[in-house]
C-alpha cells in the first residue's frame, strides 16, 4: 500500500510538471509541490518511521490524557508540515518567479497561514479523530489512510475537485500528521473494533467538529474579515 501510494504521489506531480514545463508559473508551483514531497513526505516521513520508537517513548513520558496528547501531537506535526509549505511559497524566486506569482499557501507569513487558513481548521478535525478513537479501535495505519481521505476532501472543497486525483500525495501530507499520534493511543481504552461502515463514516465525521472553532479560534470571527488568499490568482496560463 505504501509503495502504491508513493508511486501515485510521484506520478501525478511528475506528469503535471512535464505538461507545464514551458509555463514558468505553473512549473514553479510544481517545483514547490516537489519540495513539499521531498522535505515533508520523504524527509519527515523517514524521520517519523525510523525513530518511531523514540517518538513513542517521548510521548509516553508526557503526563496528559491520551486524547489531549493525540490532539496536541497532531497539531505539532501539522505546524511542522505548514512550515514546509510556507517555506516553499517563500522560495518562489528560487523557482524563477516573483513572490506571490506562484504559491502553495494562502500567505507568505507562517503565522497568518496557521492561524487563519490551515492548522486552525485542522485542530477540530483532530479533536474529531480523538473522539472516534475513543469508541473505535482503528490501527495507526488506518488513521493515516482515512485522515488522508479527509484531507483530500478538504483540498477538493477548497481548491477544486482535481485534487481527488492526487490522493496519493494528500494521503502522505495529511496522514503523517496523525500516524505517530495514532500510535500513542492506549490499546486498553475500551474501544471496539470498527465495523465496515465505520471506515467511510470516519472520513466525514471530523467535519462535524469544525464548529468548535467558535471556541478554539475566536479571532476568526471577532476580528475583521480575513482574505481567503493574500495573492492574486495564479496566472501564466
Amino acid at each position: 500500500m505504501i509503495i502504491a501510494l508513493g508511486a501515485w504521489t510521484a506520478l501525478v506531480p511528475s506528469l503535471a510538471l512535464i505538461a507545464n514545463w514551458k509555463n514558468p508559473v505553473h512549473r514553479a508551483v510544481m517545483g514547490m509541490a516537489w519540495g513539499l514531497i521531498t522535505l515533508w513526505i520523504v524527509g519527515g516521513g523517514l524521520v517519523m518511521w525510523h525513530w518511531r520508537g523514540t517518538w513513542d517513548r517521548l510521548a509516553a513520558g508526557v503526563r496528559l490524557p491520551w486524547m489531549l496528547k493525540f490532539v496536541l501531537g497532531c497539531t505539532a506535526f501539522a505546524l511542522a508540515e505548514e512550515a514546509v509549505t510556507t517555506l516553499m511559497t517563500n522560495c518562489a524566486p528560487l523557482f524563477g518567479v516573483r513572490l506571490g506569482e506562484a504559491y502553495i499557501t494562502s500567505s507568505a507569513n507562517y503565522f497568518d497561514v496557521v492561524l487563519y487558513h490551515s492548522v486552525v481548521v485542522f485542530v477540530p478535525l483532530f479533536v474529531g479523530w480523538a473522539v472516534i478513537l475513543r469508541f473505535w479501535n482503528f490501527s495507526p495505519f488506518a488513521v493515516f489512510l482515512l485522515f488522508g481521505m479527509t484531507g483530500t476532501l478538504c483540498e477538493s472543497l477548497s481548491f477544486g475537485p482535481q485534487n481527488l486525483g492526487n490522493y496519493g500525495m494528500w494521503a502522505f501530507v495529511y496522514g503523517l500528521m496523525v500516524w505517530l499520534p495514532g500510535r500513542w493511543v492506549p490499546p486498553d481504552r475500551g474501544a471496539k473494533p470498527p465495523r465496515w461502515w465505520a471506515y467511510p463514516l470516519a472520513v466525514i465525521l471530523p467535519f462535524g467538529f469544525l464548529p468548535l472553532n467558535f471556541l478554539l479560534a475566536p479571532w476568526l470571527w471577532l476580528t475583521a474579515k480575513h482574505p481567503g488568499i493574500h495573492f492574486p490568482p495564479i496566472g501564466g496560463g
